[in-house]
């Protein structure tokens, strides 16, 4: 540990009351904005009604997306010897469920709101597209892969 910095210890996230499932309430919090937990509650479980309807397990395919977003590797900022080098670099868990959740939210923000009339059907789209391999939050996680491929080169700096 560096001289000066303390250890901080991790809060652990409630699971959430419907499902039960801790990455569920990861993804109401990260949604949440102005602190109005209720209205955002709503909003998360419409979009799994949506998905409900559309014939699959909400849930499930919550955490399937999830798991298709979660970028393997990633590239870091190094500085050797006056050069800034984008190293590739592993990502750990905690921080792959961070950035599928924050990518799904961000891009289903985007999504136009003349498609969708509501954020929960953004998001039960975004969330359906990402299983599938598609949609503005899985590219984001192509550009991550395809930017730690090209500086593969690097990789020896990595730390």
């Amino acid at each position: 540990m560096a001289r000066g910095k303390r250890f901080i210890r991790k809060r652990k996230a409630r699971p959430d009351p419907v499902y039960g499932n801790v990455v569920v309430e990861k993804l109401v919090n990260r949604t949440m904005k102005d602190g109005k937990k209720s209205v955002t509650y709503k909003q998360v479980y419409n979009a799994f009604k949506t998905i409900e309807k559309a014939g699959k397990k909400p849930l499930e395919v919550f955490l399937e997306a999830i798991k298709n977003l979660s970028p393997q590797i990633e590239v870091r900022a190094k500085r050797i010897g006056g050069a800034a080098y984008q190293v590739p670099t592993p990502v750990r868990m905690e921080r792959k469920t961070s950035l599928a959740i924050r990518w799904l939210v961000i891009e289903a923000r985007k999504r136009s709101n003349k498609e969708y009339k509501t954020f929960a059907a953004k998001l039960a789209a975004e969330i359906l597209d990402a299983v599938k391999g598609e949609g503005g939050a899985y590219k984001r996680k192509e550009t991550i892969h395809k930017m730690a491929e090209s500086n593969r080169a690097f990789s020896h700096f990595r730390w």
